[in-house]
């Protein structure tokens, strides 16, 4: 068997990078509307809304997958708790910490957000590459669910407004507000391509989980070579993000690392469907 046997139902009836003619204008009007009230952004409502509603599709998708294995009701609710007790309470003190402060430079004397953007990376990436529950819970899910999910990467374009009015080095903001972007541009169409089940549609999303890992990697190595402190290459004319101010310190304290988590599931996820229609064959 060559082909992938793929039911008529899930096969989009459009080509994936149709959905871009209606996405792309949305994404270019919210960049005029941050940049023509540069308020918005400042206020932190935008990070604030797109974090909770991320972090709730997170409980919920989560839920949702459990109850499609065949762990008892006991294990279900466990493991979600186990999961969205710790991710919950890292939100809450990333955010308190960054209302109050906490990461800007000369509150400590050790480095504390680049620790808010590695140690949850370093702790949580082989519970979720290694858990067998995990494994159960991603063999239950639909393979689009946590590449849609990324769809808020385009609020990363407030690093580009931010950078137009001179708040933001363009050395950091240009590339990770562009890498932000096109991640969550290219979020939809390879949802689309995944959702079809098919071999094509597999490396499509296994492409964009690369692109999305790509952009954090330009990111964080621009933030910290730009930023007060021992890796600073480059004084730029105006603060970087590692200044630490809220609300945009929340984008590495916490989006950051939750995102790169997220790309982790979604590629041993993905690993793991090819897989199992490779031993179909």
């Amino acid at each position: 068997m060559t082909a992938e046997a793929v039911p008529s139902a899930i096969v989009p009836s459009h080509d994936p990078w149709r959905s871009l003619l209606w996405f792309a204008p949305l994404t270019a009007l919210w960049l005029l509307l941050i940049y023509s009230w540069p308020a918005i952004p400042a206020s932190g409502i935008p990070t604030t809304a797109h974090q909770l509603a991320a972090h709730g599709l997170v409980a919920l998708g989560l839920w949702l997958g459990l109850e499609q294995t065949s762990l008892t009701p006991g294990q279900r609710r466990a493991t979600w708790l186990a999961i969205m007790i710790p991710d919950t309470l890292w939100l809450a003190v990333a955010w308190s910490a960054a209302i109050n402060g906490v990461f800007h430079p000369d509150t400590a004397s050790f480095p504390v957000l680049p620790s808010a953007i590695f140690l949850p990376v370093v702790i949580g990436a082989p519970l979720l590459l290694f858990s067998k529950r995990i494994g159960q819970v991603l063999d239950a899910i639909p393979a689009n669910w946590l590449v849609t999910l990324q769809l808020y990467r385009i609020f990363g374009s407030w690093a580009i407004a931010a950078w137009l009015h001179d708040g933001l080095p363009g050395v950091f903001a240009v590339p990770a507000g562009i890498g932000d972007m096109l991640t969550g541009l290219l979020a939809l169409p390879a949802s689309i391509a995944v959702a079809t089940g098919t071999a094509g549609g597999r490396r499509a999303a296994t492409f964009w989980n690369f692109i999305g890992l790509a952009d954090f990697a330009v990111a964080i190595t621009m933030g910290m070579i730009t930023s007060p402190g021992p890796w600073q290459l480059i004084v730029p004319h105006v603060q970087s993000i590692g200044a630490g101010d809220y609300p945009g310190v929340l984008t590495p304290a916490f989006v950051v690392p939750s995102s790169i988590l997220l790309h982790v599931l979604s590629l041993r996820q993905l690993r793991r469907r090819s897989r199992e229609n490779v031993s179909r064959r």
